[in-house]
Formats: structure tokens, C-alpha cells, sequence
């Protein structure tokens, strides 16, 4: 998870579905970049795999939002580091 949060332009998407109040079209994600759409593809997948995005299909289009259980998860593991100290 975090190798993949490394990643400046996978940072960014989650951030720009952070503070989106709705899920947002893969094709409003790629817009935000000056990047190939199968290079915001890649990131958007590897993010998905992680188990940070959750993505649904609505007819051509596919939507991403943030996984409801990783804001749980992060938490869940600052709370750990938390109790080493």
C-alpha cells in the first residue's frame, strides 16, 4: 500500500478523490494530468489493487472513488506506531 502511495502522480488521484464529494469518471482523472491516458490507467490499477480505489462501471465509463476501508486501515496503522512510542 504505501509503495504505492509513494508515487507523486498516485498521491495526487487519491488526493483529487479525497476531496471530491462524488466519484469521479476515469476521464476527469486523466484530464487533471498532462500524462497518457494508459499511464493514469496503470496508476488508477495499481491503486485498485492495492485495495485503495474502488471502481463500478456505468456503461462506458468507469468511476473511482476512494476504498470506504482505507481511511480504517491507515488509521489502524498509525494507531500501531502510536503504541511503539
Amino acid at each position: 500500500m504505501f509503495k504505492a502511495l509513494g508515487d507523486a502522480t498516485r498521491l495526487e488521484i487519491v488526493t483529487l478523490l479525497a476531496e471530491s464529494n462524488e466519484p469521479l469518471c476515469a476521464c476527469d482523472i486523466e484530464a487533471h494530468f498532462d500524462l497518457a491516458q494508459a499511464t493514469i490507467s496503470h496508476h488508477l490499477n495499481t491503486l485498485r489493487k492495492v485495495g485503495a480505489l474502488s471502481s463500478k462501471r456505468r456503461g462506458t465509463w468507469v468511476f473511482y472513488s476512494l476504498d470506504p476501508g482505507l481511511a480504517e486501515r491507515l488509521r489502524a496503522f498509525v494507531g500501531a506506531l502510536d503504541h511503539r512510542g
